[in-house]
């Protein structure tokens, strides 16, 4: 989505818009490790919350500064890269976050449903429905209130998160293989 909207709706270039995707995915990718190291530390809930708090309060801004000729492609290029960043919180611990949503005589399929169907509607279908309202509205900000809107939809989820899940540890339960005793052995 991002370079397409770039190009159409940003006149960026090709070659400008694929840079902009590899700073966005470096800074995702750079992120996640140390997002789920924190999240290990501190619980899921905080740093996801932090996540999907900066991509609501900043998703409109950083589209502006993409929008504004008078910027510097290197301001630019952070922005991207900063924006895949904030993503990244929310990537790390997400994973662990979703598998200790569900016991584990379920997990799976909980987990795989869960993911499947959180990202058919919201990235699935958000080309489409972008596109679509930026044709109805002519506004051109419109990925930037979609990216919002769904993290302030998380931000909702994560407030009713059972604190069992969301804190330090996981829900991993006795007998599960992964819960090991002292020696190490499974119980």
């Amino acid at each position: 989505m991002l370079p397409s909207y770039l190009q159409s709706t940003l006149d960026a270039s090709f070659q400008q818009a694929l840079i902009a995707t590899v700073l966005a995915n470096f800074g995702f990718a750079v992120t996640i490790v140390p997002a789920g190291l924190l999240s290990d530390r501190f619980g899921r809930r905080p740093v996801m919350l932090t996540g999907a708090v900066l991509v609501a309060v900043l998703a409109v801004p950083l589209l502006n500064l993409l929008q504004d000729p008078g910027v510097s492609l290197t301001v630019k290029g952070a922005a991207v890269w900063g924006a895949g960043a904030v993503v990244g919180l929310m990537a790390g611990p997400g994973p662990a976050m979703l598998a200790e949503l569900f016991p584990t005589n379920v997990r799976y399929t909980g987990l795989g449903l869960a993911y499947a169907l959180s990202n058919a509607v919201f990235s699935g279908c958000a080309g489409l429905i972008i596109t679509e309202t930026i044709e109805r509205t002519g506004s051109v900000d419109i990925p930037a209130y979609y990216a919002a809107a769904t993290c302030t939809v998380s931000v909702l989820a994560l407030a009713w998160t059972p604190r069992a899940v969301t804190g330090r540890g996981g829900s991993l339960e006795a007998g599960d293989p992964l819960v090991k005793d002292a020696k190490g052995k499974a119980s």
